[in-house]
């Protein structure tokens, strides 16, 4: 994360992104999928208090738009990414965070919403400047997100919604057009729930609202790409191979959270990327073949066969073992450590 001080200065105001900006625009789009739960099965969650969802204009699903506001449709590229193998051949299954399981990369289409949003700007406003931002520029979209009423920050650190809990994704629409602003908010509603806390297996949270991400398997699976994992959080990242669900999933607030009706996250069984054995199998090509254009690609090859690697290890399943062979071999350094950390795991000890 040696980055982020780096870029300190470039955060602390948007004119760094657009030079005359007057207002941010903030967007929030539900990815949450109910399927997507039956595949992946949550620790037990109560049901939230009841209450109405924070006044926001810029909820972008449940909101109406103009005709022909956010009018395209996701277009699937992948009809099927991953061939018809046996359960052996497989292997066990990995887990990949939600977000990751649709057919498109989520950046791709809230750039065609966010460019569907400035087109309908331009028309009320000739002449004005805009510039959308999609995890891409040196912005605070949370703290944004937050002032501009869509939630509050949770224990976990995740922006939480009353109307749709906080698996949404967040966009940002930056302009030199002064406009309205909603109403931030300000209360917390978590009370004196700490199950995000108490579930997180690695104890990434140094304390409530505050997060290391060193720990989180998040980070680890997607950020930390260069480097092998630190051997003391193996273990705790069970069968996690890309991003982790486990602080939302318990999160009450997600309980009774509305599907999303965008096709391109939707999970379909047709694409299953997370067989083990399976992904310890692609090389170079085989994983641009299933990869490209997913969120999954972000890892690199080297490091999602690592997380395999270790997640394999995890499983405790001694018909890894050959597998876990066969990827010591690996020409990725990445990846022959984590096999060999794998087969240490699996295999007795010799005797002294």
């Amino acid at each position: 994360m040696h980055y982020l001080p780096r870029r300190r200065a470039a955060y602390e105001h948007p004119s760094g992104v657009l030079p005359p900006v007057r207002s941010v625009v903030m967007l929030a789009m539900n990815y949450h999928s109910f399927e997507r739960r039956e595949l992946c099965p949550s620790p037990s969650r109560e049901n939230p208090d009841a209450g109405s969802a924070p006044r926001s204009s810029f909820v972008a699903e449940p909101i109406a738009r103009p005709s022909g506001f956010f009018s395209s449709e996701a277009q699937p590229r992948h009809e099927s990414l991953t061939p018809a193998l046996s359960q052996r051949e497989r292997g066990p299954d990995g887990r990949v965070a939600s977000y990751a399981l649709g057919s498109r990369d989520y950046h791709e289409l809230l750039r065609e919403r966010l460019k569907s949003l400035g087109d309908f700007l331009h028309d009320q406003h000739p002449g004005c400047r805009t510039r959308g931002c999609v995890d891409t520029a040196p912005l605070l979209e949370r703290d944004f997100a937050k002032l501009a009423g869509l939630g509050w920050f949770g224990k976990n650190t995740m922006l939480i919604n009353k109307r749709i809990g906080s698996f949404f994704f967040l966009a940002a629409l930056l302009t030199d057009v002064e406009l309205t602003p909603d109403e931030p908010h300000h209360t917390s509603h978590c009370g004196t729930c700490t199950r995000c806390l108490d579930a997180c297996p690695t104890d990434a949270f140094v304390e409530p609202y505050v997060l290391d991400a060193r720990k989180c398997i998040s980070y680890l699976t997607i950020e930390q790409r260069d480097q092998p994992i630190a051997l003391e959080l193996r273990s705790q990242m069970g069968d996690w191979v890309f991003g982790c669900d486990i602080c939302q999933d318990v999160c009450p607030w997600n309980r009774k959270a509305p599907e999303s009706h965008e096709p391109a996250f939707a999970p379909r069984e047709e694409w299953n990327p997370t067989g083990l054995n399976w992904l310890l199998s692609l090389d170079q090509g085989g994983f641009e073949a299933a990869f490209a254009g997913t969120p999954l690609h972000r890892t690199g090859r080297a490091a999602l066969l690592r997380n395999a690697a270790i997640a394999l290890a995890n499983s405790g399943d001694p018909q890894a073992v050959p597998v876990l062979q066969r990827a010591a071999q690996d020409s990725e350094p990445l990846v022959r450590e984590a096999a060999q950390w794998g087969l240490r795991q699996l295999l007795p000890s010799p005797s002294p």
